[in-house]
């Protein structure tokens, strides 16, 4: 007998002020950026584990810093969102046939953001701030990068509860069919069908936001690698990669994709390759390295 999980009653708003909703996507881009403030200040007020060298940023630079990265979370990422998956948005832009068609591109509490495009946002950001202080921008990506599970595991909850990017048809005992009376309210009636699904979101909340944050913990707090410039950056890189890769098998494939690539690869498994590869290249860099030069 196939086994079947009804997606719950979720409402992507958590209440309404007036006008204004309160929405639990925008709130998991809040709290990740919240806690990481707060773990970034504390990493860089542990000195020991930086030795022999010291701490790229003092707190306040890390206060200046969020609002770069802020920036670059979300331009880099609604952006990357565009032009890696709806590029047709470009184009809505002048061919709209309302203004809410036509600014669709920047309707962000609607959902649509990639992790790349984020990703890419956010390294300008932090090569433009170490640049404008004078500190070695791989330092300074070794501050922030245990920092960035917590974001991705509220943004996966979120995308969760917003019942999108599911997986691909299942039939096994955690499959959920992803319709409710909201979904269908809302389109009249339920994109993923009727088939029990993988609830990928969750899967990617617990690889990439939990273990990977445990991972680099490790390399932090225990391996005490944050003395060798880009090795923890280059193991989240690697280790959100080859995450990412092996979770796109259970992922909705991309139906944009070239009719050639279609069925052997996903634009999240091309997207994470450039990521696997240098972060490699960090970690070989960084362990060949001894920890007194740069």
């Amino acid at each position: 007998m196939e086994s079947r999980v009804i997606f719950p009653e979720f409402d992507p708003v958590l209440i309404q002020l007036g006008p204004l909703p309160i929405r639990w996507y925008a709130l998991a881009y809040v709290a990740g950026i919240v806690l990481g403030w707060r773990y970034a200040v504390m990493l860089s007020r542990r000195t020991s584990l930086w030795t022999p060298r010291t701490p790229p940023v003092s707190g306040p630079q890390i206060d200046d810093l969020v609002l770069w990265i802020t920036l670059g979370i979300i331009g880099g990422g609604r952006l990357g969102y565009v032009l890696f998956y709806r590029p047709d948005l470009l184009g809505q832009i002048f061919t709209g046939s309302s203004l809410g068609e036509r600014l669709e591109i920047l309707q962000l509490w609607t959902g649509g953001m990639s992790f790349h495009g984020g990703l890419i946002g956010v390294a300008i950001a932090l090569f433009f701030f170490a640049r404008s202080q004078k500190i070695n921008p791989l330092s300074l990506g070794d501050l922030i990068a245990p920092v960035a599970p917590i974001g991705l595991f509220f943004g996966r909850i979120a995308n969760f509860i917003n019942g999108e990017l599911w997986g691909r048809p299942t039939d096994g005992p955690l499959g959920v069919v992803f319709c409710n009376d909201r979904i269908l309210e809302l389109y009249g009636y339920c994109p993923a069908g009727l088939e029990p699904r993988h609830a990928s979101q969750l899967y990617e909340a617990a690889l990439e936001g939990l273990v990977l944050f445990v991972i680099l913990a490790m390399a932090v707090w225990k391996w005490r690698l944050l003395a060798k410039p880009g090795y923890v950056t280059g193991i989240f890189l690697l280790g959100y990669g080859l995450s990412r890769a092996v979770l796109e098998t259970v992922r909705e494939p991309d139906t944009h994709m070239p009719d050639a690539l279609q069925g052997m690869v996903t634009m999240g498994m091309l997207l994470s390759i450039p990521m696997m590869l240098i972060g490699a290249w960090l970690i070989w860099r960084a362990w060949s390295r001894p920890p007194a030069q740069g």
